[in-house]
């Protein structure tokens, strides 16, 4: 079975930054349409650039930056949701130019820690207000002139790292990082690309150093495509390594950085039989490739720590996943990092481990997590985390478990459709194929990983729905009825006490958290919110009523184009 997973999170964020930055239409393919990048595109639009909407689907977008000096003050405080990338890089940025802003975010974002950005950025000349509680966002950013900084970071940080080297780039001054470990580099990828002179390498004490020694004056415009996100393809690996997708899937065009595949390492070394081939020359800036789980095999427990965590920082929910499920006992060390991210990562782990069955303790600094193969169930928190959401999907995903995710809208952030995708993946696991495994025929497998899509459309009354029912039930596809999608948002809009003043100003993150999906089965695609099928509650009259209201709203038709290419990812 042949699938894709969204674009980077981390280069697409990068990438919609610095094109504001340079000079001149910036032509950007394969960006992640999640509610993070979508932040932060608002973010750089209201600093004065050009940025169309993300598609969702990935297709090209042109970015017209303003040049270094062409950034304008906001008018309101720039809102980063959840993006705690974008917040941080945009510091940066900010502190480097002469005006005036706030950077705000939601109520996870203002409880994740600042000053490890600001206060080497004050070092350099900015100046920084805590409008709220100390170390905390809302912060207003008062830029400048700064000065030349060589910094030692006491922690591995890509976002710290790219924070300083945005603030060096922005002002046109030097700067130096010293790092523990080597972090990711996409940043210094795509300064490069930009025209900018960045080396690295071995510093003093066996740090790692990245110096930016001459910013340009000028940007070139960028021209990529971003690959997939390798985190995101983490989970569908991971399933397949539970038994919960069919062997032999393959996850196309993810990113191989090597500062991104410690997980695959660990895979490996946990047991799994995977193979990633190299496309050369498909990114001439970032390596690419394509991830096979070859079969199905017993996993072993590891001990990860050191080194290692920064290139696997991420994928660390779904590596405790795996340890749960492994022989043995799992230690992770070296991973504080994580107790600031959407959550501390380290104690809802231990939590949600535990709450299904599992043994787990929680160090200073990671996890023991002691392998089971008794069967899991029960009700776990997402804590807002995306990955916390994903990874414990995952698990639930295997035959056997029985879990429940309490938010799994969350996962929208970073793998819009990941739920309708893994629901297809576990389905076809089960199913034999025509020579007696799941998906064996190569031809199923590229449909149900790009399969077809057939639309069929006409005036109200005109049996519209009854034909498409019929031409699926034929070809052998699943039936979506598209319209009940729109009478689901309505009616969970209803549901939720959503007054419909604000209906107009909903973002996908809010649409998303209203809990409606649509869960592909056999020969038809179910409509629910949250773990209840909505049928007759479609039809009422309160829901037919409103029902165009909302079609109407280009916010709403945005995200349910998205659930809708998720479920043609799934399958024809």
């Amino acid at each position: 079975m042949i699938v894709r997973v969204p674009g980077d999170k981390s280069i697409t964020q990068r990438a919609l930054i610095l094109a504001g930055l340079a000079e001149g239409e910036s032509r950007l393919a394969g960006l992640l349409g999640g509610a993070d990048p979508r932040a932060t595109a608002a973010a750089v639009r209201a600093l004065g650039v050009e940025v169309p909407d993300l598609p969702p689907d990935g297709s090209p977008i042109v970015v017209r930056g303003r040049g270094r000096s062409g950034l304008r003050a906001p008018t309101a405080p720039l809102d980063l949701q959840n993006s705690g990338t974008g917040a941080r890089l945009l510091l940066g940025i900010l502190a480097g130019r002469p005006l005036e802003a706030v950077v705000t975010g939601d109520a996870s974002l203002r409880s994740r820690p600042m000053r490890r950005i600001t206060e080497p950025l004050t070092r350099m000349g900015a100046r920084f207000e805590e409008l709220e509680a100390p170390d905390r966002l809302p912060i207003r950013v008062h830029g400048g002139p700064l000065s030349p900084l060589t910094y030692d970071s006491p922690v591995a940080s890509a976002q710290v790292k790219s924070a300083l080297l945005f603030a060096g780039l922005s002002a046109g001054v030097p700067v130096t990082v010293r790092e523990p470990n080597r972090s990711r580099d996409h940043s210094e990828r795509l300064l490069h690309a930009l025209g900018a002179r960045v080396r690295t390498g071995p510093g003093e004490g066996g740090r790692w150093q990245v110096e930016l020694p001459d910013p340009p004056d000028r940007l070139a415009p960028l021209d990529l495509r971003v690959p997939g996100d390798p985190s995101s393809a983490a989970f569908l690996l991971a399933a397949a390594a539970l038994g919960a997708a069919p062997a032999g899937l393959c996850v196309r065009e993810v990113g191989l950085n090597p500062t991104r595949t410690g997980f695959l390492d660990v895979l490996r070394h946990m047991g799994v039989a995977l193979t990633a081939t190299d496309l050369d020359g498909e990114l001439p800036w970032e390596p690419v490739g394509d991830l096979v789980v070859d079969a199905l095999a017993p996993l072993r427990a590891v001990e990860v720590g050191g080194d290692a965590i920064p290139a696997l920082i991420d994928e660390i929910p779904i590596l405790a996943v795996l340890a749960a499920r492994a022989e043995g006992v799992t230690r992770i060390t070296g991973a504080r990092e994580l107790r600031v991210k959407e959550t501390d990562r380290l104690r809802a782990l231990a939590e949600n481990l535990r709450a299904v069955g599992v043994e787990a303790r929680e160090l200073e600094d990671g996890l023991e997590i002691e392998g089971t193969d008794a069967p899991l169930e029960g009700r776990v928190r997402a804590f807002h985390d995306h990955r916390i959401a994903m990874a414990f999907g995952v698990l639930g995903a295997q035959g056997g478990n029985a879990i429940e995710v309490d938010d799994p809208a969350v996962a929208d952030v970073s793998f819009p459709g990941f739920w309708a995708l893994l629901e297809a993946l576990a389905a076809a696991s089960r199913k034999p194929g025509p020579r007696g495994r799941p998906d064996d025929d190569p031809d199923r497998e590229e449909a149900a990983g790009r399969g077809p899509v057939v639309t069929i459309d006409g005036p109200a009354g005109s049996g519209k729905s009854t034909t498409a029912r019929e031409v699926a039930r034929r070809l052998g596809f699943r039936h979506l009825d598209s319209g009940a999608l729109y009478r689901a948002v309505t009616y969970a809009l209803l549901q939720a006490g959503v007054p419909e003043e604000r209906w107009g100003s909903l973002s996908a993150h809010d649409l998303a958290r209203l809990g409606v999906r649509a869960v592909p089965v056999e020969g038809d695609v179910e409509i629910h919110l949250g773990e209840r099928r909505l049928t007759r509650q479609l039809r009422g009259p309160d829901v037919t009523a409103r029902v165009s209201q909302v079609a109407r709203l280009p916010e709403v038709r945005r995200w349910l184009l998205d659930v809708q290419r998720g479920l043609g990812r799934a399958g024809s």
